[in-house]
């Protein structure tokens, strides 16, 4: 009678995702109870939140061009 030993790397990847479907599963629970906003911005919020999306993409721009300036 001969006992055979499953593969490690089967045995570490059932384990590794069971664990990774254990967290997607708890993101999409998550992402399902806020899929819809509770509360109602007014248009002056919804411009200022416009604004800051806007000023933090041209910070990001600006960073990124500082560093290919300094790489060149």
């Amino acid at each position: 009678m001969e006992i055979t030993m499953p593969a490690p790397e089967k045995v570490f990847g059932e384990r590794i995702g069971n664990v990774f479907r254990g967290w997607t599963n708890k993101i999409h629970e998550i992402n399902k109870k806020y899929e819809k906003p509770r509360i109602t911005m007014s248009p002056g919020v919804k411009l200022a939140l416009l604004f800051l999306r806007i000023y933090l993409v041209l910070l990001v721009l600006l960073l990124g061009y500082k560093f290919w300036t300094l790489l060149t």
